[in-house]
Order: structure tokens, then sequence, then C-alpha cells
């Protein structure tokens, strides 16, 4: 992780006071929509709250804004090949923020996303060194943001890292930051029900990033059909494993079902299309992955 510098410009330690207390006013609005006033400190009066995450990022940006419109450095060039913000960035990951009070904490994470913020729209161009660093530095806050309950707040630094590491040409870390991406858009859904139902892709692919979890279930639903089809045919285990297998690839003709109660020989075709529709994604997922298409 980056060191805390020793040294701060007149600048830099300037714009590092504004981002500070506009994250400190920026915290008090999102323990208050956080229903968590109690850990707001008694000199800080709380604002109205908003209704969702979305309003209070509309608020986020608007304090991004503000300082990005005052960020005016007195050179075009860095110096060094470190990032401006380095010493916010460290302090949000210091190890002494977990003791600290949740108010704190929140506070030093949400100066390092907005510090992030504004290095990343700043006039100074970036290099595939900083690129990197600031990826690593917007994932980490991406997590931070999950675990503080703000998934929303989550996919705008995993989305920014997606898009640097992009331009690093990392390519395992920006399928690290789609998927959590992924996961944290389904947290931030506003109902129970979306976010349940947007289980089903995270376990059976990890929405497109993970698909050879999808030979697990494909590997349940044989076991399912085996033992559906098994209690509807007369014919040995062994065989009926055998056209499981075989029909979940290629469908099987009348007389391979023969041994089947009428009632049952829909089993087959419904394995039929179902394997065929499961191996289809499998495939579109894997050909995806391989040639980042």
């Amino acid at each position: 992780m980056l060191e805390k510098s020793a040294e701060l410009s007149p600048f830099v330690a300037d714009m590092s006071e504004r981002i500070g207390g506009h994250a400190g006013a920026y915290a008090t609005e999102v323990y208050v929509y956080l229903d968590d006033e109690d850990s707001i400190p008694h000199d800080q009066q709380p604002p109205p709250p908003p209704t969702t995450e979305r309003a209070l990022l509309d608020s986020f940006a608007q304090h991004v804004e503000t300082v990005v419109s005052t960020y005016d450095p007195p050179g075009i060039r860095r110096t060094g090949d470190s990032l401006v913000f380095r010493h916010m960035y460290a302090d949000s990951a210091s190890q002494h923020l977990t003791e600290s009070h949740p108010f704190e904490r929140l506070t030093a994470q949400l100066s390092a996303l907005l510090a992030a913020e504004v290095e990343f729209r700043g006039p100074l161009r970036l290099s595939r060194t900083q690129n990197h660093d600031l990826a690593q530095i917007y994932e980490a806050l991406g997590q931070a943001m999950i675990a503080a309950r703000l998934p929303a707040h989550a996919a705008l630094a995993l989305r920014r890292a997606g898009g640097l590491y992009r331009i690093d040409e990392d390519n395992d870390a920006e399928d690290r930051c789609g998927l959590a991406l992924a996961q944290a858009k389904r947290l931030a859904q506003p109902t129970a029900f979306k976010r349940i139902a947007g289980l089903f892709p995270d376990l059976v692919c990890g929405y497109g990033y993970r698909p050879f979890r999808m030979l697990w279930f494909v590997a349940l639903q044989l076991v399912i059909f085996t033992i559906a089809i098994a209690f509807s045919s007369h014919d040995p285990i062994a065989f009926t494993v055998y056209k499981v297998l075989v029909n979940y690839l290629n469908p099987l003709g009348l007389g391979d079902t023969d041994s089947l109660r009428p009632a049952a020989r829909p089993l087959y075709v419904i394995e039929c299309y179902v394997g065929a529709v499961t191996m289809s994604v499998f495939f579109a997922l894997l050909v995806r992955r391989w040639f980042r298409l």
C-alpha cells in the first residue's frame, strides 16, 4: 500500500484539508441515511435524510464538483510517479481505523474516495503506474463501501477500478472488479426480491466472469434428471445414467424411451432443452472470457 508522505506541499495540504471538510459533511449525510445518527458527533447538526442511496450519490457528486472546480495544481506535471493524495489513501487503509470510532473510519474512507475522484478527474494526466495504483485504491474502497452498507458507492468505485485496470491491460483484475461490480449492483437493488433473484446468476456463473461454475450447475441437473428418470424407468441404473448423459447433449430417439412410462417420457424432452440452453450459455461465456469479446 502507498506510504504516507512525511511532508506535503502547501497546495496539497490545502486541498487535503478541503477534501476532508467535504468528506466530514458528507459522512454526516451518510449516517443520517443509514439511520445511525447516534454515531454522529454531537457538535454536528444532522441534515435532512435522503430517501435513496442514489440521492446520496447526487450529493456526493456535488461535493466532488465543488472540490474539482478549485483543483488547480501549480504545475502541469507531477513530481515523481506517485499519486497526489497518497497520504489520504494511506490513512483510509491504516490499521488503527479498524479500532476507531465508526464515524471517523467512514470519514477517512469517504475522504479517500473523494480524493480519488478529484485525482481521477483532475487536469494532471496519470501514468501507467499511477493508473494501476489508483485502480487498487478504488478496488479497496469499493470493498470498504460494501462493508459500510453503501453498495451504490461501491459500484462507483469498482467501475472506476475496472476502467483503470482495462487501461493497464490487467485482464484478471478487470474481471475481478467486474464481478464485484455486478455483486454491488445487486446489493444496491431497492427491493429484496431483486436482490435475492440476482443471486442465481452469481451462483451459477459469477455474472459471466466465472463460467466454469456452470459445470457444477450441469452436474446438479444431471443428478436431478437421473433420479427422476430412474423412478420412471424399468432400466438398470447404469443404463439410465448412460441415457441421461447422452440425451443431455444429443437427443435420444423414440426407440430409446420404450422402457419409460408414457407420462415420464417428457422428462427426456425437458432434459434435452435444458441441456441445450445450459451448454450454449456455458460456451458463449467461455468464448467471451477467452477472447475478451
